[in-house]
């Protein structure tokens, strides 16, 4: 597993007046406080940029009430989506959540109330008795949505089980995202604008909205102005390339794409969104054994996860009717603590986290970035995968980064007032930094 999962960055933690956002300087430090934040790829899951379940159970009533239990009027919270909301993952703490014996808030809108019931009815169910979708407090005193344990939970025991039925397959793998995008475009609007509750639509309903703040912070929605303060060739390159290979796929598919949930023409953002829906949220798994295909699956619950790198829980499971993709404890888990995975497979550095995801990861994400631009490390995605960088692509990279000394990009960072500027500048910081421990600079 790789790239997909998780409740990716509310992006008003990152924008300040941007695309009609607006957020404080306050969130956006939120972010940077948030900047530590890897996935055991096991049995089917494939290490590469992206991420199933069934069966019915009865439920433990104790945990089912505490899921389902109707919050009160007066407790309804404020201020919800702060600024890290979406640091390690996508989305920000529900205004309807309510504490429960867990310590935690426990997300019981009605759109994650209709999520817990498509779960039940789709063989899912038995995971509502060691987990549920909580909000989780950020020092800052903002809230980050991810799944939180119902009770204590065995090193090797099974913490998310999902039938592979209830995944949705969007095809086989493959190197450009624009392929699955139009094909979840299509399910998405099919299933949405029935305006029910059958089928998928409840799981889609949690997916993060068209451009919301959540997809604004990856680069392929980046102003020209915050490209060029990443002093990153490479990444602008790669932006740009998938933002023509959305436009191309664009004109040649928008005659049979569907018409928008609204009624309105389908447009080439709305295929933007969705590329970055893949990106961040898709999981690549195995077919059969022996059957030597992978394929792209959105794996609902399982990919509310939020990212730790150093989680040291595992991923197990193939795309096989029938089957079962899990998330497995590598280590004990305690009632109300929240169950993160690695995005990444652990070999992702910050050049990927920042198009894919939209957020900044520890430094040793910033690490793998200095090595490959020292030709240490190969690329991990991208047209450059599984190669070393050229001598030619190094130096015009550095020759980037030694554009402003570190000195000047701190005292830019105090400065800036442009909360997605500062998260580019941040980002240059953070390869100058790790480029520092191998060689001078500047």
């Amino acid at each position: 597993i790789s790239q997909g999962i998780g409740y990716m960055m509310n992006m008003s933690s990152l924008l300040g007046k941007h695309n009609g956002y607006q957020t404080s300087r306050t969130k956006f430090q939120i972010l940077l406080l948030f900047f530590l934040c890897n996935l055991h790829c096991a049995d089917g899951f494939v290490n590469r940029n992206i991420l199933d379940k069934r069966r019915i159970f009865h439920l433990e009533p104790k945990n089912v009430a505490e899921l389902h239990a109707k919050a009160k009027p007066k407790r309804k919270q404020g201020g919800g989506n702060g600024a890290a909301s979406g640091l390690k993952g996508f989305g920000s703490g529900s205004k309807t959540s309510k504490k429960g014996d867990t310590g935690v808030d426990i997300d019981r809108s009605r759109a994650a109330l209709d999520f817990y019931d498509f779960m039940e009815q789709n063989g899912a169910g038995d995971n509502l008795k060691r987990t549920g979708l909580g909000c989780f407090l950020l020092p800052s005193g903002g809230k980050i949505r991810g799944i939180v344990a119902l009770k204590d939970i065995k090193k090797g025991d099974d913490i998310i089980r999902i039938p592979y039925d209830v995944a949705i397959n969007l095809g086989q793998e493959g190197e450009d995202p624009t392929k699955p995008a139009i094909n979840l475009l299509s399910k998405y609007c099919e299933s949405l604008t029935k305006n029910n509750k059958s089928g998928k639509s409840p799981y889609y309903r949690m997916l993060p909205g068209y451009m919301s703040e959540d997809c604004l912070g990856s680069t392929d929605f980046y102003s020209d102005e915050a490209l060029r303060a990443l002093q990153a060739p490479l990444v602008v390159e790669e932006t740009m390339k998938r933002r023509e290979r959305t436009k191309s796929m664009f004109d040649k598919e928008c005659d049979s794409l569907p018409s928008w949930i609204d009624g309105s023409p389908m447009t080439e953002q709305h295929l933007r969104w969705a590329v970055w829906l893949i990106t961040s949220r898709v999981l690549t798994v195995e077919g059969a054994a022996g059957e030597n295909v992978s394929y792209r699956l959105l794996i609902p619950f399982l990919d509310m996860c939020n990212h730790d790198r150093s989680s040291p829980h595992v991923l197990t499971g193939r795309a096989v009717s029938g089957g079962e993709l899990k998330v497995i404890a590598g280590a004990p888990i305690k009632k109300g603590e929240q169950i993160n995975i690695c995005y990444g497979g652990g070999v992702a550095g910050n050049d990927r986290f920042i198009q894919d995801y939209g957020f900044l990861d520890s430094e040793g994400a910033f690490d793998i970035v200095a090595q490959q631009l020292m030709g240490k490390k190969k690329m991990v995605e991208g047209d450059r995968a599984g190669r070393t960088i050229s001598s030619v692509d190094r130096e015009t990279n550095m020759e980037m980064l030694r554009l402003t000394k570190m000195n000047e990009d701190d005292a830019l960072l105090e400065t800036e007032n442009d909360p997605l500027l500062k998260i580019a500048i941040s980002y240059r910081i953070g390869v100058k930094k790790a480029l520092s421990k191998y060689i001078v600079i500047e």
